[in-house]
């Protein structure tokens, strides 16, 4: 049985989890995007490219105006990163590369992903070659990724990187124009961290406590979530974590918290911003549901007519409040607002600074909303941003 010696208020924890997430108090700009990735422990990547890609969007959200370029030169360059399986595709701190053998071992175990080999020695020492003799090199420099079918009809070169990164010996430090850029992991990641000698037992406990110094506080599913264990794996390590039991007002679940988080009552300044549905804050929906009050699902799978907040709608951070969402777009030097709805009239304001902040972002230069679902909340929506980014 577990004892609990802390209670936290449903709004304290609430406050707990946006500071662990960077989103409470000054940022650390010295640190930068590489902090945020270092707080964070993982962020996803995706495809959808609306304002930004999601990776972009979300040191955007904590320190701002953050330059495009500067963004993928901090995740990219150096060495101190690389992608991987977490949550989903994620970028990862290279310092964690030891803490995923326990999946690299998972995979060789397995034997496959989704693809079978007739030989795939054979098809990895030609890789393995390649990599070695000219690498690193995206799969279309390797010899292609499709056979010409469907997307999911790899080329052998295709079948056979993959399954050397998701065993270990190959590795992405680097996204060109979207496509992964492989290299031998012996070259690519630093010779102390170089290893997968950590056993599965301690890959899980460090994973669950570097999830929960990311949440601030959590319960086991949110732990489990963070990077895809089961709920059993938190289970068989969270007494050998850090991690402090606690009782969440209005959660009816065990928790436990970061006991750095509990040290000093979270303060400071509050982000006003829009998120990504990827963001790490919100990309579990029951937690996001749990802590804010807030539903949010990502409709971009959803056909179009059976949308309810549309394509990539983003949430609203505001105050330490989600205050609604808006499905942006731009069009030329315009950005669009093709669909904002918004808790009432005091999401407005922010909702304008957060819309001109973003517009200032990706280089537009108006801001027009196409609809919203409130027509009172619309025209005072209309009224705010007339008066440009200075004036909200």
């Amino acid at each position: 049985m577990t004892t609990v010696d802390v209670s936290l208020s449903a709004d304290e924890a609430r406050r707990v989890a946006l500071a662990a997430q960077g989103l409470l108090g000054a940022p650390d700009r010295r640190a930068g995007v590489r902090g945020v990735l270092r707080r964070l422990g993982a962020v996803q990547l995706d495809t959808i490219s609306v304002l930004a890609r999601s990776h972009e969007l979300v040191p955007y959200a904590r320190l701002g105006a953050v330059g495009r370029s500067a963004v993928e030169s901090a995740y990219w360059t150096g060495g101190h990163s690389f992608e991987y399986w977490s949550h989903a595709a994620c970028i990862l701190p290279v310092e964690e590369w030891p803490h995923f053998a326990f999946r690299r071992r998972e995979r060789r175990a397995r034997g496959h992903r989704w693809h079978i080999l007739e030989d795939r020695e054979a098809a990895c020492a030609l890789v393995r070659d390649r990599l070695k003799t000219d690498g690193p090199l995206t799969t279309t420099e390797l010899g292609g990724g499709k056979n010409g079918g469907e997307w999911f009809d790899w080329s052998e070169t295709k079948i056979a990187v993959e399954w050397l990164l998701d065993t270990g010996e190959v590795v992405c430090t680097e996204r060109r124009g979207w496509k992964r850029v492989y290299d031998l992991a012996e070259r690519a990641i630093p010779d102390e961290l170089l290893h997968d000698d950590i056993d599965d037992r301690e890959c899980m406990r460090r994973l669950v406590a570097q999830a929960g110094a990311a949440m601030g506080v959590a319960t086991r599913a949110d732990l489990a979530d963070y990077h895809r264990l089961k709920g059993e794996q938190v289970d068989a390590v969270l007494p050998d974590t850090d991690l402090v039991p606690v009782e969440v007002e209005g959660w009816g679940k065990p928790a436990w918290a970061d006991p750095v988080a509990l040290e000093t009552s979270p303060r400071g300044r509050h982000r006003t911003t829009l998120l990504s549905p990827f963001d790490s804050l919100v990309w579990d929906r029951p937690r996001t549901q749990r802590i804010f009050g807030f539903t949010h699902r990502l409709e971009a799978y959803v056909p179009k007519p059976k949308r309810i907040h549309g394509y990539f709608a983003m949430p609203l951070l505001s105050g330490g409040r989600l205050l609604g969402r808006v499905d942006p777009g731009r069009e030329g030097r315009t950005l669009l607002a093709r669909q904002v709805s918004m808790a009432g009239r005091k999401a407005v304001a922010p909702m304008a600074k957060a819309l001109w902040e973003a517009a200032s972002w990706v280089g537009c230069e108006e801001v027009r909303v196409e609809r919203c679902d409130d027509a009172k909340l619309a025209e005072a929506l209309a009224h705010a941003l007339a008066e440009g980014p200075g004036g909200v």
